[in-house]
């Protein structure tokens, strides 16, 4: 094995469960470590992590989990991930506050170590140092992250954009990339969430103009929804407001969590007495009320599709009321978004959605095009991954990237599991690790694989029959049955259907006693496999089919 691997554990159509590993000689060091919410395939799933599987396996050269920011896509699994390694967390002022908040709900507070750093923090390890630079994004506190090892320096840029006028005055720190480009930079991990798109990100600033002047139109209420880590959109909404002498409510628990430790930790300012409980907004004038709820995505459980639906206890949408999105939707939420804006239009609500660029109410907190090549530009890297997108994503990140001076050949896109091993200076591709998704499903972690969801798939599409069986233990004739027990399973003869499937079971009963194969496992085996094979026939189906033998 060469001295220095940099290994993709999620990132590669993973938007949502980033981890990067860099391994040289006996230590790792891990850069982030997300969760990605399931889609509708993975039924009864909660959440996806990732296969820590190598890790374990080399936990003694485990160091440290640094993380560049407080987003769920990068902090989401991290208790999952203490539960297996306890190693030190790295992490800004707000990240960590965001960090504590999931480590109290699992119990690990105070068997963590937890360690706040800044942009100007200085990590020594055995082999390498860890230097940051402050990056803008949508959340507080960012950073980018240099490793220096004895091949060269090694350069992860976290999510970021460049914003010249962000609305938290956390400008990117642009001289001290420009200085670690200098210093030379061996191999750029660069984000690609937006690498298709065209110019550069709109500023935060805009989105703030266009929030006030909603709130100086509303006649009524006015209930925004956004992703509760964007602050400085939360503080927008405070100071529009304020303007506007409205009271604020915060519905949903991950907003009520969020602004606590964002108040607490100075990132965000409100006025005294502006905050009100959701039970006083019946009690005060809609003009002087603003609500601010989780749910711009579409989540069913979420505050804004409850409200949408009515089901909000004491907090109803009116005729008249303001709703406006302040988020762009994910892709693959589209549908979920739709479905609560129609309901809002039902509702008689004035609904202000869409794209940012349409409605004005959100801009990306991910560089555009011009924004990538501005971080390339600086970094000057003699090798390139790019990170956290879908696979034509980072191809076109790979364009960008040859476009302004990065060679062909010395970029390096990434399935989970592969790794890059540098030597000499030199990069090569060759290796690649076990690795996977791990499950959470409930209070299992890792307890559910694909046997367990092809069988929820089978049961969600097609149904379920049970056979039962009443058994002689001694001569191996049937006494009673069968009876047969449908739970999903819809055809409209059924009734013709469960006489002729009886007569099957009682057949291969039959059968297997006269050639003297009595042993229960033989007896299910046969009646799923004639019961199967009728049912499609006859169906088009393939239900489970669960036969259970009662002896007596």
């Amino acid at each position: 094995m060469s001295d220095l691997s940099i290994f993709a554990l999620g990132g590669l159509n993973e938007i949502g469960k980033n981890m990067y590993v860099i391994e040289y000689a006996n230590e790792i060091l891990i850069i982030d470590c997300g969760n990605k919410f399931p889609d509708e395939n993975l039924l009864g799933i909660d959440l996806i992590i990732p296969d820590v599987t190598y890790l374990v396996e080399n936990k003694d050269k485990v160091r440290a989990l640094i993380v560049t920011h407080g987003h769920e896509d990068h902090i989401g699994g991290i208790p999952f991930f203490l539960k297996k390694l306890n190693v030190p967390v790295y992490a800004t002022r707000f990240t960590l506050g965001l960090i504590e908040l999931k480590l109290k709900e699992h119990k690990l507070l105070r068997e963590t170590k937890l360690v706040e750093i800044n942009s100007n923090s200085n990590l020594r390890f055995d082999e390498i140092s860890v230097d940051f630079f402050k990056v803008t994004h949508s959340i507080p506190d960012c950073l980018g992250i240099v490793f220096h090892t004895p091949e060269g320096n090694i350069v992860h840029t976290g999510d970021f954009k460049f914003d010249l006028t962000p609305a938290n005055n956390e400008h990117s720190d642009i001289h001290k990339m420009a200085d670690i480009g200098k210093e030379g930079v061996l191999l750029l991990l660069s984000e690609s969430t937006n690498a298709e798109r065209p110019g550069s990100t709109p500023t935060e600033q805009i989105v703030g103009e266009h929030v006030e002047e909603a709130f100086m139109k509303a006649e009524r209420k006015v209930i925004l929804s956004t992703f509760a880590s964007n602050i400085s959109r939360v503080q927008q909404v405070v100071d529009a407001a304020r303007k506007t002498n409205r009271k604020l409510a915060l519905l949903g628990r991950s907003m009520v969590n969020v602004v606590d430790v964002a108040m607490k930790r100075g990132y965000l300012t409100v006025p005294e007495g502006m905050l009100i409980d959701q039970q006083e907004i019946n009690d005060m004038a809609p003009e002087k009320v603003a609500i601010l709820c989780t749910g711009s995505q579409g989540e069913p459980m979420a505050a804004l599709a409850r409200l949408s639906a009515g089901n909000f206890r004491g907090v109803d949408i009116l005729a008249g009321d303001t709703v406006i999105f302040a988020a762009g939707p994910i892709p693959g939420n589209e549908r979920n978004v739709t479905r609560i804006v129609d309901n809002l239009f039902t509702l008689g609500a004035h609904v202000i959605y869409g794209s940012g660029s349409t409605s004005g109410m959100h801009v990306s907190g991910h560089g555009y095009q011009e924004d990538l090549k501005l971080m390339l530009t600086l970094m000057k890297p003699k090798y390139f991954i790019p990170i956290h997108g879908e696979y034509r994503m980072l191809h076109h990140h790979q364009l960008l990237a040859e476009s302004v001076g990065v060679e062909q050949g010395n970029t390096f896109i990434l399935n989970n599991g592969d790794g890059v091993d540098i030597k000499d200076a030199t990069a090569r591709q060759t290796r690649k690790i076990p690795t996977g998704n791990t499950y959470v499903d409930g209070v299992g972690v890792g307890d559910v694989g694909e046997m367990v969801l092809r069988d929820r798939k089978q049961l969600s599409e097609d149904g379920m029959i049970v056979i039962v069986l009443t058994m002689s233990k001694t001569d191996k004739k049937m006494i009673s049955g069968p009876d047969t027990i449908t739970r999903g399973f819809v055809y409209q003869d059924y009734e013709d259907l469960k006489k002729e499937v009886n007569r099957l079971i009682t057949k291969t009963v039959t059968d297997l006693h006269e050639e003297n194969r009595n042993q229960w496992k033989i007896i299910k085996q046969h009646i799923k496999k004639t019961v199967g094979q009728y049912l499609y026939t006859h169906t088009k189906k393939k239900p489970m089919i669960v036969p259970i033998i009662i002896e007596i």
